[in-house]
């Protein structure tokens, strides 16, 4: 069993804060609840994108799952030129490696769920993208 406390990774390794390739400040943070150090199959976080900011990425190699529980804001698909309008309650997958713009009108808080899991080590490239980074 494993239990955690957000309030306890505040200032760890596992809370980490980054950023969209265009800018030079924060647009997010995020608290990793699991890890690929877990060994549990998935990495779980608690995610806020900061109100005004906007964040493109492309999970090439991974799959993520996003439920917003706090704010607003809406995700650019590139693929398909839609716009999705994000809101509490709201969830989205991201399955097939969409390049896509999260454009965020009030803090956007989200828990995100990662399969492969992310180790924590991983840093977006240019593409916005995490490599596949496995804990040794």
């Amino acid at each position: 069993m494993i239990v955690r406390r957000l309030e306890d990774l505040v200032g760890t390794d596992a809370d980490v804060e980054g950023h969209d390739r265009d800018q030079a400040q924060g647009t997010w943070r995020s608290r990793r609840l699991l890890l690929a150090r877990d060994g549990v199959g998935f990495s779980l976080h608690d995610t806020v994108l900061f109100a005004g900011t906007s964040t493109t990425m492309r999970y090439a190699n991974h799959v993520e799952a996003v439920y917003v529980i706090e704010g607003a804001g809406k995700l650019h698909d590139h693929e398909t030129g839609e716009v999705h309008l994000l809101a509490p309650g709201t969830m989205y997958l991201l399955n097939g490696g969409e390049r896509h713009t999260l454009e965020v009108d009030r803090d956007l808080r989200c828990v995100c769920v990662f399969n492969p899991p992310v180790t924590g080590r991983e840093v977006h490239d240019s593409e916005g993208t995490y490599p596949l980074l496995h804990d040794d």
